[in-house]
C-alpha cells in the first residue's frame, strides 16, 4: 500500500494511493479516517493525484543519515569504510516533500546529489532486536541527502553541510507492501536533467537495514514517523540552479525536486 500526505483546498490529509504506475495521471487518492501509524479506515473518499499538492509523507522528529555505507561511495570520497555505522542528524527543519523548489544554499559553491531509501519507522521503539526489526518499519520512501561538500570537507561535523533548509527531500510516498528483505535489494538511481548519474542496488549497502535500527535503538529512542537514511551509492555529483534531480527506487516511486536560485 502506497500512503501519502497531501493538501488540498488547504486542508492536509493522509491517503492511500490507488492505481497503477507512478505518473499523477489516473492515480487517486483514497483518504483515510485516523493516520497511517495506527490502525484505519478507508473513507471512500477519493480525489485525483494531479488536483493535490503531496506533502513529504511523514514529518519526522528527527532523520537519522547514516555515511560511508556503500564501499564505493566511500572510495569516491576518499573515505575509509567504518566498522560501525557512521550516523549523523539532518533536521526536521531539512525535510521537504515531492515537487519541492531546493533553493541553493548561500553558504556553498557545491551542492551535491544523495539518492538513497529511507527506512519510515512506523512506532516508538528503543533497543530493538534485530530479528524484530522489520516490526518497527512502517514502510519505505525516496530521499535525496542533499549535501554541501565543501563545507562537508572544511568543517569538522557536517550540521551545517547536510542540515541546511530543504536539504532532505523525502517522498512522493510511503510505501507498506515492501518486506525488510526486498528492501535490502532494490534498485536506487539519481537523474539530474534526465542525466543518469547514480545506479546501484540497496543489496550494496554495507550495513544492512535491520543492523542499522539494531545500532540507531541502542542509543536512542525512535518515534513515529521517524526517518533513517541508509546511505548512497557511488556517483554523487553538483546540482546547480535549474537542475531537476529524480530519485528513483524499484518499487516505490520517484521524488522529483528542482534547484533554483536563492532570493
Amino acid at each position: 500500500m502506497r500512503i501519502a500526505r497531501f493538501s488540498i483546498d488547504g486542508n492536509v490529509a493522509f491517503g492511500v494511493v490507488e492505481g497503477e504506475g507512478t505518473a499523477p495521471d489516473g492515480l487517486v487518492l483514497d483518504i483515510i479516517k485516523g493516520i497511517p501509524f495506527a490502525e484505519f479506515e478507508r473513507s471512500g473518499t477519493k480525489v485525483p493525484l494531479d488536483k493535490v499538492r503531496l506533502l513529504p509523507p511523514v514529518l519526522p522528529s528527527k532523520v537519522v543519515a547514516i555515511g560511508r555505507n556503500y564501499a564505493e561511495h566511500a572510495a569516491e570520497l576518499g573515505h575509509e569504510v567504518p566498522d560501525v555505522p557512521f550516523a549523523f542528524f539532518k533536521p526536521s527543519t531539512s525535510v521537504v516533500g515531492p515537487g519541492d523548489r531546493i533553493p541553493y544554499p548561500s553558504f556553498t559553491a557545491e551542492l551535491h546529489h544523495e539518492a538513497e531509501l529511507a527506512v519510515v519507522i512506523g512506532r516508538m521503539c528503543r533497543e530493538v532486536p534485530r530479528e524484530r526489526a522489520h516490526e518497527v518499519i512502517l514502510g519505505y520512501t525516496c530521499a535525496n541527502d542533499l549535501t554541501a561538500r565543501d563545507v562537508q570537507r572544511a568543517e569538522k561535523q557536517w550540521a551545517r553541510a547536510k542540515g541546511f533548509d530543504g536539504a532532505c527531500p523525502i517522498g512522493p510516498w510511503v510505501e507498506t507492501a515492501i518486506d525488510l528483505a526486498q528492501a535490502g535489494d532494490l534498485a536506487i538511481t539519481c537523474e539530474v536533467n534526465g542525466e543518469l548519474r547514480q545506479a546501484g542496488r540497496t543489496g550494496q549497502m554495507i550495513h544492512g537495514i535491520a543492523d542499522l535500527i539494531v545500532n540507531v535503538t541502542e542509543a536512542m529512542t525512535l518515534l513515529p514517523g521517524d526517518v533513517i537514511l541508509t546511505g548512497t551509492p557511488a556517483g554523487v555529483g553538483p546540482l546547480d540552479p535549474g537542475d531537476e534531480v529524480a530519485v528513483s527506487i524499484e518499487g516505490i516511486g520517484t521524488l522529483t525536486n528542482k534547484v533554483i536560485k536563492r532570493g
